[in-house]
């Protein structure tokens, strides 16, 4: 029975020392598991921040994109416009007319379309980061930095940009 007795006490230290081992071991692969929850966690934050980046630098060159091609075309616009305020007498210059005022229209459509619309200058107050003052005049009767006439229209885009300056004429 001593025997049985010793191999007992063996068997049981034995036992001690795998449990003492597995707790280590469980340990271990907590914190390995910690340790990758906590890796995966900063890779997705920053994929995140990524793909977030990415979008607005996009939405950025599209932006640029439309500015600059509105930019190229709204002197033809200009042109429609002038067009437009030429007197006309005949019946043929009356029909030509009609059909400047509908490509006039479509024109206007397009840049709505694009997000880009005109600045409001008239009786509106000069703001510089909208308007380009080119002439300036005295007059008592209107308030100072007050816009009397826009000689050129403005256009800005959805997100703020500006296009094109309106050229105003300013009181003083």
């Amino acid at each position: 029975m001593a025997k049985d007795n010793e191999e007992i006490n063996e068997e049981v230290n034995e036992n001690v020392e795998e449990t003492q081992e597995d707790k280590s071991s469980e340990e271990t692969f907590e914190e390995k598991l910690k340790e990758q929850t906590e890796k995966y966690m900063r890779l997705y934050a920053e994929y995140d921040n990524f793909r977030k980046r990415s979008q607005r630098e996009k939405d950025m060159r599209y932006g640029d994109a439309v500015i600059d091609a509105v930019g190229a075309i709204l002197p033809i616009g200009d042109n429609l416009e002038r067009a437009l305020a030429a007197e006309v007498t005949t019946e043929d210059g009356k029909k030509i007319k009609e059909g400047v005022e509908m490509v006039l229209k479509q024109f206007n459509d397009v840049l709505s379309k694009l997000g880009v619309s005109e600045i409001k200058a008239e009786g509106e107050q000069f703001d510089p980061n909208l308007h380009n003052a080119v002439m300036h005049i005295e007059d008592e009767t209107i308030d100072d930095n007050t816009v009397v006439e826009e000689l050129m229209k403005g256009y800005i885009y959805k997100d703020g940009r500006v296009v094109r300056h309106s050229m105003v004429k300013v009181a003083n």
